[in-house]
């Protein structure tokens, strides 16, 4: 995700969300930079819209907190007049009226995810132009590029909420050793019939993947490691 001062601050970004056997889960890493200074290592790109659902967001911080801000503010209104809490493709139906007709001006990558009594866990992506895709799982932000080949491998219908949340922690995980505008910490959110339940792992807990390094303290761990001893003259 970015911010940026000259360029936009920007989430440079890994986001996920799977639907599974009962509900969905959605995940975020949490790097938030400027260019190549990161102005938020603990952001929290996983965006409450109603008490059921819920949106991931990538791209511009700005963009995306600005599209989140006004939806919240129109499902509050929906869900009032209603008289009954707003379906998932409602909400994500409202981010892409927003999107699209602001295609111009936004730079935000966004994924809906929630759950409905009508038609249970949803996913849906809604990528720059504006355009609205129900999907099984869906991914975003620069991390994903690297996260294709594992989806098209690990990703299967009817799992466990255990097995869906497993997949999204390892997939940010991946994501993050591989992106470097990707980083920090995974969160995760899980909202099916019961609710909605957040968890959080942090960084130096994930998974060390190939040739990833050890979390350090301090950039002066590294410097007085032992390592090679200079060339005697």
């Amino acid at each position: 995700m970015d911010l940026n001062l000259d360029a936009p601050h920007s989430m440079g970004t890994t986001i996920v969300g799977v639907t599974y056997n009962g509900g969905v889960v959605l995940g975020a890493d949490s790097r938030t930079s400027t260019g190549m200074y990161v102005a938020n290592r603990a952001s929290d790109k996983i965006t409450q819209l109603t008490d059921n659902v819920y949106v991931c967001r990538s791209g511009s911080a700005a963009d995306s907190q600005v599209v989140s801000d006004y939806v919240r503010y129109f499902l509050h209104q929906h869900t009032i007049q209603l008289g009954q809490p707003a379906t998932v493709k409602v909400s994500a139906n409202l981010i892409r009226m927003l999107a699209y007709n602001n295609k111009n001006m936004l730079q935000t990558g966004l994924i809906v995810g929630g759950w409905d009594k009508y038609e249970g866990g949803k996913i849906y992506g809604i990528p720059l132009g504006g355009t609205v895709v129900e999907q099984p799982f869906a991914i975003g932000g620069s991390g994903s590029s690297y996260l294709y080949g594992f989806f098209d491998q690990a990703w299967k219908e009817n799992m466990t909420k255990e097995e869906a949340e497993q997949l999204v922690v390892k997939a940010v995980s991946l994501a993050i050793a591989r992106d470097g505008a990707s980083g920090g910490v995974v969160r995760t959110v899980i909202i099916n019939s019961e609710g909605v339940t957040r968890n959080f792992y942090p960084g130096d807990k994930l998974q060390l993947w190939h040739e990833e390094l050890e979390p350090q303290n301090s950039l002066l761990d590294i410097l007085n490691a032992a390592g090679p001893e200079p060339m005697a003259m």
